[in-house]
């Protein structure tokens, strides 16, 4: 793994567990909504609004993509940091890593503040046009840092947002857990943060994984 100067992170499945939180909101509004359980198969990682629109037509979007904003927003129950999450961040330097996630803006505070965790840098759905598995949120994170993206590493755990990293040409780690690992085509696979070990240098962080 290269040397790099800034380390983006996803939010839901790298950072934090909120799967339980996550299923019960899209139960509940595929109820509301009509079109069953669309947690069981949506594509990890994809922002909210591109789901709700696979099921329901254009007039409707607008609507219930509020409705299980707000739903996700107020079901915080449960959600906590992965294991190996606060140390690893602990261990980088403050202006150096960034959260990147597909969450909207008032559903990702939320769920940084059920688990207390302060990102220097927070890119969310509400910042870019375009979400995962484009390249838009990790070009912006690196932006707001003042690094060039291919001097950034992306830690993933979903294919859409392996996809983006890659396009935006950042160095990538998955972080197996929410997906078949067959599915993480990327530069490092950790079982989980608690094998990845980051060591700061004059030139910038580099990234190892601990031998299991």
């Amino acid at each position: 793994m290269p040397i790099v100067r800034a380390v983006l992170f996803d939010l839901d499945g790298t950072l934090i567990d909120s799967t339980p939180a996550v299923a019960r909101s899209w139960a509940r509004w595929g109820e509301q909504w009509g079109v069953g359980d669309p947690f069981a198969s949506h594509e990890h990682g994809r922002p909210a609004r591109e789901i709700v629109a696979g099921h329901l037509p254009p007039d409707r979007v607008d609507a219930a993509f509020a409705s299980i904003e707000a739903l996700e927003i107020a079901d915080t129950d449960g959600i906590v940091v992965l294991p190996g999450a606060r140390e690893l961040l602990a261990a980088l330097p403050r202006g150096s890593w960034a959260i990147v996630t597909s969450c909207s803006r008032p559903l990702a505070d939320a769920r940084l503040a059920a688990v207390g965790l302060e990102p220097p840098v927070l890119v969310t759905a509400s910042d870019t046009a375009i979400g995962k598995p484009a390249p838009d949120p990790f070009l912006e994170a690196a932006r707001r840092l003042g690094v060039d993206p291919a001097d950034c590493l992306v830690v993933e755990d979903a294919p859409a947002g392996l996809t983006a990293a890659r396009a935006a040409g950042a160095a990538t780690l998955a972080v197996q857990g929410t997906v078949d690992p067959a599915l993480l085509d990327a530069d490092l696979v950790a079982p989980s943060l608690t094998a990845v070990a980051v060591e700061v240098l004059p030139d910038g962080i580099q990234v190892t994984l601990l031998p299991s």
